[in-house]
């Protein structure tokens, strides 16, 4: 049974406000209404906007999280000026700190839940600036997460399409190979432990290594015309050297004789040039004991007689020095008087009689050491001196003065 109810004129008038309040205030639909135990957003919040290359079901009024913790939520969703991504408009509580290159990703509070946006901050080290007053994040900084759909049709086709099958036959033949071979495989992953483990311990230097290697790389890379250039010119002296590798062959095996014939040599003279050098021993000793005294002596002996010291006596452009010369010549014509053989050739009347008969001449007879030689008798007034046996006396007068 239906029961009807009557509306009384109250009930009508207050339907009637309702609507014309509704109307006056453009209401546009639940999502201007404010959500009940939302986002704090504090006294001065500020407004963000990211691009996203696909919003899925995100719907205004989604929260907005830094670290699993709601700080703002999203205003409105537009269509990008380019038509291919999305805008999302959210407003972030004032007190958030964030880089200026944060980014933003889409979450799922759970399998079923809703969508939220979630802030991120860059890795360590590589913060920029801050998050401010209209801060924009490109689409590069943006992403989501994968949809339940889109993993349920990945299963539908891997089960529909023979995966599988084909899993199956993966298994089996891991068994397979596992079977019977589980030492060696326990070995193997040790090592791969090891392995990994020392390059986990070296990934400083690899590092290091990698980014010379880069720096090497731009740096032939800036080289690359010289670089060509060299090879364009190595071009025509490797053609010359083709052209020369007979004789380039033939020097080398000569070379090679050679070789050959210095080291059976070295070989057959070894006893004799350790002997040698035995020997020498004595000698470089001794050289070495003189020290600096050998060459102090060939320096006198190649200056001689103006040593060193005569240098002090050079006084600007003239020579302080006193020289006195020793002008007696008694020493000089004693050792001429003593000398065995002429100091020149006889004349023919002072030679021996021998002389005229065609046989050697005999020498002079010269008196002995020790002996004394006969003078001759002094000559009267008038009367020229009486010559020297041997034309000394012509000597003499010349070294004298004489006529």
């Amino acid at each position: 049974m239906i029961r009807r109810t009557r509306r009384g004129p109250l009930a009508s008038v207050g339907l009637a406000l309702v609507a014309l309040l509704l109307a006056g205030c453009g209401f546009t639909g639940l999502y201007q209404v404010p959500l009940p135990g939302g986002a704090d957003l504090g006294d001065r919040p500020f407004r963000v906007t990211a691009n996203f290359a696909d919003v899925l079901d995100l719907v205004p009024q989604a929260a907005v999280k830094v670290n699993d913790v709601a700080v703002g939520k999203v205003e409105r969703i537009e269509l990008a000026e380019d038509n291919e991504t999305a805008v999302v408009n959210m407003v972030v509580n004032g007190e958030v700190r964030l880089p200026g290159n944060a980014g933003a990703a889409l979450r799922q509070s759970s399998l079923l839940g809703e969508k939220y946006v979630l802030l991120t901050a860059p890795p360590t080290g590589q913060e920029r600036g801050r998050l401010t007053e209209g801060a924009r994040i490109p689409v590069e900084r943006t992403n989501r997460s994968p949809e339940i759909e889109e993993v349920l049709g990945a299963l539908s086709l891997l089960l529909n399409g023979g995966g599988i099958e084909q899993v199956r036959t993966i298994v089996r033949e891991v068994n397979a190979g596992l079977d019977g071979n589980v030492p060696e495989l326990r070995a193997l992953l040790s090592n791969v432990h090891t392995l990994v483990g020392d390059l986990d311990s070296q990934r400083g230097n690899i590092v290091r290594a990698i980014e010379s290697l880069n720096r090497f790389a731009g740096t032939v890379r800036a080289q690359t015309a010289d670089l060509t250039t060299a090879l364009d010119d190595l071009a025509p002296g490797l053609r010359v050297v083709n052209q020369q590798r007979d004789q380039l062959v033939g020097m080398l095996t000569a070379l090679n004789r050679l070789s050959e014939t210095a080291v059976d040599t070295v070989h057959r003279t070894r006893e004799d040039l350790v002997t040698d050098l035995r020997l020498l021993e004595p000698t470089l000793r001794k050289l070495a004991d003189a020290g600096s005294d050998l060459p102090k002596s060939l320096q006198m002996l190649v200056t001689f007689p103006f040593t060193d010291y005569f240098v002090n006596t050079v006084k600007g452009d003239f020579t302080n020095v006193h020289v006195n010369f020793d002008l007696d010549l008694s020493e000089t014509l004693r050792s001429i008087t003593n000398q065995r053989t002429p100091l020149i050739e006889l004349p023919d009347s002072l030679r021996q009689d021998g002389a005229s008969t065609g046989e050697p001449a005999a020498p002079p007879a010269l008196p002995l050491p020790g002996t004394a030689e006969p003078r001759p008798a002094p000559a009267t007034a008038g009367e020229p001196a009486p010559a020297v046996p041997g034309s000394l006396g012509e000597l003499v007068g010349n070294l004298l003065g004489g006529g």
